[in-house]
């Protein structure tokens, strides 16, 4: 099944070093980067706000488990995001894209 994860950074060098990891081991086919995004969120009691880029990752269900592992490894958060959905339908062609770039 394929999946897209939302991993939030707080700075385009975490952001490109995350993708860059997950593309050259083959957990993930593209990893788009979007700037811009502010996050409210509560953390230890308190409501608080960060400015942060949100990297949307094209992978399989089946890596999930290393791409946590390797996000975790290389994220400067105590508690990353690291959130999959399933990709129920799309373009035939995208997907076996991403399918050959992840064997």
């Amino acid at each position: 099944m394929h999946i897209v994860i939302f991993v939030t950074v707080p700075d385009k060098k975490q952001a490109r070093q995350i993708a860059n990891k997950l593309i050259k081991t083959k957990l993930a086919a593209c990893v788009n980067i979007i700037p811009g995004v502010e996050s409210l969120f509560s953390w230890k009691g308190k409501i608080d706000s960060a400015k942060e880029l949100l990297l949307v990752i094209k992978s399989e269900k089946s890596k999930l488990p290393k791409i946590i592992k390797t996000v975790k490894s290389l994220h400067s958060y105590e508690v990353p995001e690291i959130i999959a959905l399933p990709i129920i339908a799309g373009n035939k062609e995208y997907l076996r894209w991403i399918d050959e770039c992840i064997r």
